[in-house]
């Protein structure tokens, strides 16, 4: 009988993995990944990214071997890997998982599709997101939403025929295989479906007490927060495997503590970010383009595209002078991960502060996120930088986020170690310390850290006079309407008569 071939990508997983088991209902299976160079060599790819695809192929490996199959492992590009397994074996079905992520795989998928066509080969793609294929209008967007993510899971096979018999494969290859160089990574998550659903267990027994009060602490984010998105992103675990426990645990909560419980609040307020969490892969899907170029084209010419080196530099390397930036820069880089209101804070102050053009600095924080994911990046990225036209037009400030969110200088001390001795008084503005105190705190401004590269309220209030202008002509041309159409959230339409202090807070939730 002619095998069934499974293609992972971004959905390494056994349970609730729909390619997987209709392919095991057909008779002999071959599990494949395939290691592709124009992916590895990417812009938006590091270190960082393979190792945690190995620990997770690891994972894979170990549990398709446990129903009696295999993972071969390939290298090179997908339609030669593919077309050299036909040769060999001569399938008749491809099934894969659907993906909405960067433009190398957009352009892989295409080519793949051409050359199984020419073949003959049966290509049959599986949806693993809430994002919907040529999507005609938003219009009742979050309603099919809801029918997905509450439709049945599919149940990771009980065995598997293995159709991979003698095939070679190439094993694990390690980052040094392909030259990746060393990105400052001294700390992470680990990658595989049984750790992820460990970290989903914890948050949902007990983490997400925390989640309401922690969500946009850099510190207390890193146990209040659900740390799901590099599961999500790497499809460890399934949207709808997330969303549907989840609920299952508010509803227990509910029943033992009321409608009112604390934690069953908290747990609401996850599930309303699964939503966005695809509302913004949805962008990606439906304008691919938006990984490189203004969603809103008024904007076209706002920035130079030609970056400031000494700018771009300082601020990809935690040496702003702005205790906050850099400290969740440095946190960022040593372990993958910094909470979402201080991702969004440090792309405004890039693109406002020091009035970067978004592209260079995305790229760089896709390559320090483990959770990378393009189709919420580049929308959010995007939208901090006031490039989209729908959106509040919001400029951190750096000096206020640490009064907001770590009065006592206890995050900042943790990856800003020159700062250890400067008093609670000057933690937020280090610059402003009197000379004997620099002294007495071993910490001299210009020498152990940075004076402010820019001075913030200069660069917030020229910052904001030229968004104000151009978000004036993209009104006047239409484009912010026609972004909106496109793009925009129905939700809002929802709170219209509600008034604009309602459209404000909106706007706010969307963000947060």
């Amino acid at each position: 009988m002619t095998p069934e071939l499974v293609w992972f990508k971004r959905d390494l997983r056994l349970a609730d993995h729909s390619p997987l088991m209709a392919a095991a209902k057909r008779g002999p299976v071959i599990c494949l990944y395939i290691y592709e160079p124009v992916i590895i060599q990417a812009d938006d790819f590091s270190r960082r990214h393979l190792l945690f695809i190995n620990d997770s192929l690891v994972a894979l490996d170990t549990a398709l071997k446990a129903i009696g199959s295999r993972l071969l492992h390939r290298e090179g590009d997908p339609v030669s890997v593919l077309s050299d397994l036909h040769q060999t074996i001569g399938f008749e079905r491809i099934r894969v998982h659907q993906e909405t992520t960067n433009g190398v795989s957009f352009e892989r998928d295409r080519r793949v599709l051409s050359w199984a066509s020419e073949q003959g080969v049966e290509v049959i793609e599986y949806r693993q997101q809430g994002v919907e294929r040529r999507l005609a209008s938003r219009d009742g967007w979050a309603r099919q939403w809801q029918t997905f993510v509450a439709s049945p899971l599919v149940p990771a096979p009980k065995g598997l025929e293995d159709g991979t018999g003698e095939l070679a494969s190439s094993g694990v290859l390690a980052p040094e295989h392909f030259s990746l160089p060393d990105d400052g990574l001294q700390d992470f998550q680990r990658g595989g479906e049984e750790l992820a659903r460990q970290v989903l267990a914890s948050f949902l027994k007990t983490r997400s007490n925390g989640y309401i009060g922690g969500l946009s602490s850099p510190g207390a984010a890193w146990d209040a927060c659900s740390r799901l998105s590099p599961y999500l992103a790497y499809g460890n675990l399934s949207l709808r495997t997330v969303y549907q426990r989840t609920m299952l645990r508010k509803k227990e909560r509910q029943r033992q503590r009321g409608a009112g419980d604390f934690q069953a609040k908290a747990l609401t307020m996850f599930t309303e970010r699964l939503a966005w969490h695809c509302h913004f892969m949805q962008k990606l899907e439906d304008e691919p383009r938006i990984e490189f170029q203004n969603m809103n084209r008024a904007f076209d010419g706002l920035r130079d595209e030609e970056i400031n080196r000494e700018y771009f530099d300082a601020w990809a390397s935690g040496q702003t002078g702005y205790p906050m930036i850099d400290a969740c820069m440095r946190a960022l880089i040593a372990t993958g991960w910094i909470n979402f209101r201080m991702r969004a804070m440090l792309i405004s102050f890039a693109t406002q502060h020091l009035w970067l053009h978004w592209r260079e600095p995305a790229l760089h924080l896709a390559r320090k996120l483990l959770d990378y994911e393009p189709g919420i990046h580049y929308s959010q990225v995007q939208m901090q930088a006031g490039t989209t036209g729908i959106a509040a037009k919001r400029i951190y400030s750096p000096i206020k986020q640490i009064h907001d969110h770590d009065p006592e200088g206890v995050f900042l001390r943790r990856w800003l170690p020159e700062l250890k001795n400067v008093p609670n008084a000057y933690i937020a503005e280090p610059h402003k310390l009197p000379r004997e105190i620099q002294q007495r705190s071993a910490c001299q401004i210009g020498v152990d850290y940075p004076a402010p590269i820019v001075d913030h309220l200069t660069a917030y209030r020229e910052a904001r006079q030229k968004l104000h202008s151009a978000s004036y002509q993209a009104k006047v041309q239409g484009e912010s309407a026609r972004v909106f159409k496109r793009h925009g959230s129905r939700r809002k339409q929802a709170m219209r008569g509600s008034g604009r202090r309602a459209q404000r807070n909106s706007l706010q939730r969307d963000l947060f």
